[in-house]
C-alpha cells in the first residue's frame, strides 16, 4: 500500500492537474495524471476514447491504471479523473486523498469553449451539473481532506500544512 502518495480528486476543471504539478515540484515528488496516462497508452484523447469505445471501456482503462498505481507507484502526486473515485471507491488504498472542492459555477467560469469541448460529460451543462452534485457527495465521503480551491496559492499552502501534520 502506497500511502506516501497524494491523490487529488475533484470534478472536471477543479484544478487537480495544475495544483498537482506545482505540488509535486515543491515536494520533490513525481506527478501523474491518470487521464494523461490513459491518453498516452491508448494514443488518443479521452473524448475520442469515449466516442470510440464508450464510457464503460474507459472506466475499465481507469481500473487497470489504478491497479498499477496501487501496486507500483510511490512518492507521487496523482491527479485522478473526475469519475475515478465514483467507480473505484477503494481509492484510499493508493494514498492520502485530497478533494479539491470548487463550485460548479466557478468551474464553468474557469473553462473556455475549447476546454469544455475536450470533456465529453460537459456536452449537456444541465446533466453535467446533476453529475457534479452526485459526485460532490462521493468525493466528500472518500476524502481524507477537503480543501476549497478558490485561490491557487492558498490551496497549495493548505495542502502543505496538512502534509506537515
Amino acid at each position: 500500500m502506497s500511502l506516501n502518495n497524494i491523490i487529488l480528486t475533484g470534478f472536471m476543471g477543479s484544478g487537480k492537474s495544475t495544483i498537482g504539478r506545482i505540488l509535486a515540484k515543491e515536494t520533490k515528488s513525481y506527478f501523474l495524471d491518470t487521464d494523461i496516462l490513459i491518453e498516452s497508452f491508448e494514443n488518443m484523447k479521452i473524448s475520442e476514447i469515449f466516442e470510440k469505445f464508450g464510457e464503460d471501456e474507459f472506466r475499465n482503462m481507469e481500473k487497470r491504471c489504478f491497479e498499477w498505481i496501487k501496486k507500483d507507484v510511490q512518492n507521487t502526486v496523482i491527479s485522478v479523473g473526475g469519475g475515478l473515485p465514483v467507480f473505484i471507491p477503494e481509492i484510499k488504498e493508493a494514498g492520502k486523498v485530497i478533494y479539491l472542492k470548487v463550485s460548479f459555477e466557478d468551474i464553468l467560469k474557469r473553462m473556455n469553449e475549447e476546454e469544455l469541448s475536450k470533456r465529453p460529460l460537459f456536452k449537456d451543462i444541465k446533466k453535467a451539473k446533476e453529475l457534479f452534485i452526485k459526485r460532490d457527495e462521493i468525493y466528500s465521503k472518500l476524502a481524507d481532506y477537503i480543501i476549497e480551491n478558490r485561490n491557487l496559492n492558498i490551496t497549495l499552502e493548505k495542502i502543505k500544512e496538512l502534509l506537515c501534520k
